[in-house]
């Protein structure tokens, strides 16, 4: 069922008609019994109950809103012309917001790709674009939003792992934008059947679950450690290099393999301790 054009009419031309044949019916009235004194005039009080049901035909739409409406449970079409409208007095209608919503879901606990149990949630904004969809295809589309919206949330979360050891595979942590992307369009293919738009989506929530995000953190720190580790080991051999090309390149000194051996360990030791190096003052010759 898709959302059609409801029939109405403008409210203010319409209610300054309305007034107009009250007062008419009114003065007739007055006149027919005070002038005429015809007590028959009274039969025209039966046209009060009339312009009460006529009146409740008048309506206001409020901006960024539809009126779905229905004639005897069949629908009728929808009106999101803004303002005070008249239409069918038999018509029952329906208010439906078309306003840009936000849904922030729970904290789900969910395994990801490589099975560790990780806590996700994730904010939808979305809005109605078909109020016809929306009030007859699903039960309660504001419910409807909230659950499909959590399930794509599970289903997206285990297609990643929470954080990838290879920077060519996808995860969780690092490639932010291409699965906020898939999470937009599991939201919307469930979402697409109740006249919904998905508008954005995102997470707002990520971490390891809390009975292992001790380890999964030491695991972290340990392999922060060995890439600083290997980035230290890289720099120290290029300085003890240029060290021994410029002692080279200068005369300074003269050393044999051994020597050179010697004084790459010591300045690699210095370069790559995690504490300050106490140094050891040699007096005598350089094979002393």
């Amino acid at each position: 069922m898709n959302e059609r054009p409801a029939g109405s009419l403008p409210g203010i031309p319409a209610l300054v008609v309305f007034i107009a044949l009250i007062l008419l019916f009114a003065g007739g009235i007055v006149s027919g019994v005070v002038h005429d004194g015809n007590p028959l005039a009274a039969s025209g009080l039966v046209f009060v109950p009339l312009f009460a049901f006529l009146a409740k035909g008048f309506f206001q739409v409020q901006p960024n809103q539809g009126q779905v409406m229905q004639l005897f449970g069949k629908y009728a079409g929808t009106e999101r012309r803004e303002g005070l409208r008249w239409t069918n007095p038999f018509y029952s209608r329906r208010p439906v917001s078309l306003r840009v919503r936000n849904f922030e879901s729970s904290r789900l606990k969910v395994n990801d790709n490589d099975g560790n149990p990780i806590e996700i949630a994730a904010i939808v904004v979305w809005q109605v674009v078909d109020t016809a969809e929306a009030v007859f295809c699903v039960d309660d589309y504001e419910n409807f939003v909230q659950i499909q919206s959590e399930s794509a949330l599970r289903q997206m979360a285990q297609s990643y792992a929470y954080d990838s050891h290879d920077d060519t595979k996808p995860s969780l942590r690092s490639h932010g934008e291409e699965v906020n992307n898939h999470l937009r369009q599991e939201v919307e293919a469930r979402l697409q059947k109740a006249g919904v738009q998905v508008i954005e989506s995102r997470i707002s929530h990520l971490a390891y679950a809390q009975e292992i995000a001790q380890a999964m953190l030491q695991r972290q720190q340990a392999s922060a450690i060995v890439a600083a580790r290997e980035r230290i080991v890289e720099g120290a051999v290029g300085m003890v290099a240029m060290a021994l090309d410029e002692l080279r390149a200068q005369g300074v000194v003269d050393l044999d393999e051994e020597r050179k051996a010697a004084m790459v360990s010591n300045l690699l030791v210095v370069l790559c301790g995690d504490r300050a190096t106490q140094p050891v003052v040699n007096a005598g010759s350089l094979y002393s």
